[in-house]
């Protein structure tokens, strides 16, 4: 599957506006990875493209998602790196991260949502920010609370990148795309 056709299935699966940037913002952030820690560029980016394709049908039923997302992506022919990337990228789920990649994503996913609260609240309202600026906001436990900074901390011990350079990653990753997610 190319990214023309995963998103061609995003877009027939997905309406929520934010929910779809979230999903560009992820396959952004895993280009990047990627690219930092040697894995196929392409491959990655499509995971995370792809990770959300069931949330709108399983966002009530947290430990369902994922599972059906896999069973989409199954039914698609999807590479099966990737789709057990998307499965465990929920840690609902209990299941190990085989791989580099299904690191990558599981700590990936809670960073977007972090980078964008950092962005909304930032005078220009924009991603015209630095990685401290995020940093700062981390260290804030009330601030954006869903971006769970466990799974983020996680950077360092699975994927052997620092807090700070994360940011770093994530935040070049989504200011590139900076009109595509409104920021």
């Amino acid at each position: 599957m190319n990214r023309q056709q995963a998103l061609q299935e995003v877009q027939k699966r997905v309406q929520n506006v934010n929910l779809l940037k979230h999903m560009y913002a992820v396959e952004a952030v895993m280009r990047q990875l990627a690219l930092r820690l040697g894995g196929d560029e392409e491959k990655w980016a499509l995971a995370g493209l792809l990770h959300d394709i069931d949330y709108e049908d399983t966002a009530k039923e947290p430990e369902r998602h994922s599972l059906v997302g896999a069973e989409i992506l199954e039914g698609l022919g999807v590479d099966k790196d990737i789709i057990y990337a998307v499965k465990v990228h929920n840690p609902a789920h209990g299941l190990p991260r085989r791989s580099i990649m299904d690191s990558a994503l599981h700590i990936a996913d809670p960073l977007t949502g972090l980078i964008v609260a950092a962005a909304l609240i930032s005078p220009k309202k924009t991603l015209a920010i630095d990685p401290q600026f995020v940093l700062n906001r981390f260290a804030e436990k009330q601030f954006a609370r869903g971006a769970n900074r466990e799974q983020i901390s996680l950077c360092h011990q699975e994927l052997g990148i620092d807090l700070e350079e994360f940011i770093a990653i994530g935040l070049m990753a989504m200011q590139a795309i900076a009109p595509e997610l409104g920021l």
